[in-house]
């Protein structure tokens, strides 16, 4: 297993380099996120976003999918989701996404907000070990590729596995067009 430049190993295997909500979620799915299509590498927390991650360790930006984290209001209630999109893109939160959560307006969920909510770091938000309540969209094009680069929770390392193995996940909805 290869991320770029990098060796990989099962994520599993390495859980200090996991989110603990992105370990017990691993742990949990196993028959949606097999161990052996799951890896993990450690990468340098400077360099955990995307363009220059992609740059330092030889990862196209076509094989990085990026988790963007957004909130809506409908009724008094904040709907949050999480999206799923190739780092080559960015994705339809005022159009797409506002439709699918059903919400009058939808943006990007403040850092903070986003960090608490998913007990993970920002820049290292992924979709694996989300909050059950929040629907995860997944873009065609993500869940078309055979392997994504991924966070893992934190900013020290990344994960990689199948586009489709996103598209498993149980919260997970394909879209498409999601990234434009």
């Amino acid at each position: 297993m290869h991320i770029g430049s990098l060796a990989a190993v099962p994520a599993l295997e390495r859980p200090d380099l996991l989110a603990a909500p992105v370990a017990a979620a691993l742990k949990e799915l196993a028959e949606v996120l097999p161990a052996d299509q799951v890896g993990v590498a450690e990468i340098d927390p400077a360099l955990a976003d995307t363009a220059a991650f992609c740059e330092k360790y030889d990862v196209a930006l076509t094989e990085s999918a990026n988790c963007v984290v957004v909130a809506g209001r409908r009724e008094g209630q904040t709907r949050m989701a999480a999206c799923m999109v190739l780092a080559t893109t960015r994705a339809d939160v005022n159009g797409l996404v506002k439709r699918e959560l059903d919400v009058r307006k939808a943006s990007f969920a403040a850092m903070d907000t986003a960090v608490e909510l998913t007990s993970m770091e920002y820049g290292g938000i992924t979709p694996v070990g989300l909050p059950a309540d929040w629907p995860v969209f997944v873009d065609a094009a993500v869940a078309g590729q055979p392997w994504v680069v991924i966070g893992s929770g934190v900013r020290r390392s990344k994960l990689t596995l199948p586009g489709a193995a996103l598209a498993r996940l149980p919260a997970a909805r394909v879209l498409a067009d999601l990234g434009r």
